[in-house]
């Protein structure tokens, strides 16, 4: 289970990681990851009023050392049971792999249509290899 506190809730937050992030893309999911530097500065949103909010939602919060993780399965993966079945396996999935995340950065996981019929196995292994190329983008 992941722990509340490595958690993402807001809206913001998850527009500011799926913009501003890296990506990285395999058959089943696509992983979108926001380093804390990466807010501070880079990248600007054309909108003055999102980089506001977004940068004080990043800045202001409590635990500002964590890294969070939120995830995206939309319709197009399935029925409520599948979706809900897609995000407790990736939410598990991400819990094994915390420690190998950046402190403060936002993780975003969003399921492909193809996760509904995927294998845990499957899914694992799509998602440590999308992480391995994040992370080794900027190391």
């Amino acid at each position: 289970m992941l722990p509340s506190g490595h958690r993402m809730r807001r809206r913001d937050e998850f527009t500011l990681t799926v913009r501003r992030g890296v990506r990285a893309g395999r058959p089943h999911v696509v992983v979108h990851l926001l380093r804390r530097d990466d807010t501070a500065h880079g990248h600007s949103d054309p909108r003055p009023a999102a980089n506001v909010r977004a940068a004080a939602a990043a800045a202001h919060r409590p635990d500002g050392d964590l890294p969070r993780a939120g995830f995206i399965v939309g319709r197009n993966v399935g029925n409520a049971v599948v979706r809900n079945k897609v995000r407790r396996r990736l939410r598990h999935l991400v819990a094994r792999h915390l420690d190998r995340l950046p402190p403060g950065s936002l993780l975003v996981v969003r399921a492909n249509p193809a996760a509904a019929s995927a294998r845990y196995d499957e899914l694992a292994t799509d998602l440590e290899s999308a992480l391995d190329r994040l992370l080794r983008r900027r190391a």
